[in-house]
């Protein structure tokens, strides 16, 4: 087997791009913007790298890391949460005149994070789900096709939830939910030759280890 130090590392690099992909895209969902005619919230990016992660995750550590690495992502949103409440509500010093601004922007982020929150949860749980359904189905062949599937469907449930939660009563919410998942399903498809090769680069290392510490021993 490979060093717990080695599987530690790695582990640790995709977990700190999961996170920080995932927070940051929910205070950049508080703008909209325009993809090919489409409209998405600015977050839309942040967001389908931790599809990406997951996905990397769930083939080299299995389904329980998977699971894992979502429940502490769940766990950085709601201090992500509270620490941008705090922010809201601590006094400002009287020389500081952005509070109209910063009200704005992240006032709207706490409703955002809420949505989060519900959406992420069910959309990535089903997404580890999926994963290990398809990939036993296909035997751990085609990596390819669990990718793509797995993350098809879970990027529609977190689009309808979140987008609805999110926007509802204050944008047109279909528009904003088509434009996301196409943009997402984009994402995913022109990301499966990167899984590819952090899968096989972290697989082949791991194999690399396994030869020495036979050696060795």
């Amino acid at each position: 087997m490979a060093s717990d130090t080695e599987i530690s590392t790695a582990y640790i690099y995709l977990l700190s791009i999961f996170i920080a992909s995932l927070t940051i895209a929910s205070v950049l969902a508080s703008k909209i913007i325009q993809i090919f005619g489409l409209y998405v919230p600015a977050g839309v990016l942040a967001y389908a790298i931790t599809f990406f992660c997951t996905d990397v995750i769930s083939e080299i550590w299995g389904k329980p890391r998977a699971r894992s690495t979502v429940i502490g992502g769940f766990i950085a949103l709601i201090v992500v949460l509270i620490l941008i409440q705090l922010g809201l509500n601590w006094p400002r010093a009287p020389f500081w005149n952005q509070e109209t601004a910063f009200q704005s922007i992240l006032g709207s982020t706490t409703r955002i994070i809420v949505a989060s929150l519900a959406a992420y949860l069910i959309s990535q749980l089903h997404d580890v789900w999926a994963f290990h359904f398809w990939k036993k189905m296909t035997k751990d062949r085609h990596l390819w096709l669990r990718n793509n599937l797995s993350t098809a469907v879970s990027q529609l449930i977190d689009s309808i939830l979140f987008i609805s939660i999110a926007f509802y009563g204050s944008m047109p919410i279909l528009p904003l939910i088509i434009g996301q998942w196409i943009i997402k399903f984009a994402i995913a498809a022109l990301d499966t030759p990167v899984v590819y090769l952090v899968v096989w680069l972290l697989k082949n290392r791991m194999a690399d280890s396994r030869n020495k510490a036979a050696k060795s021993g």
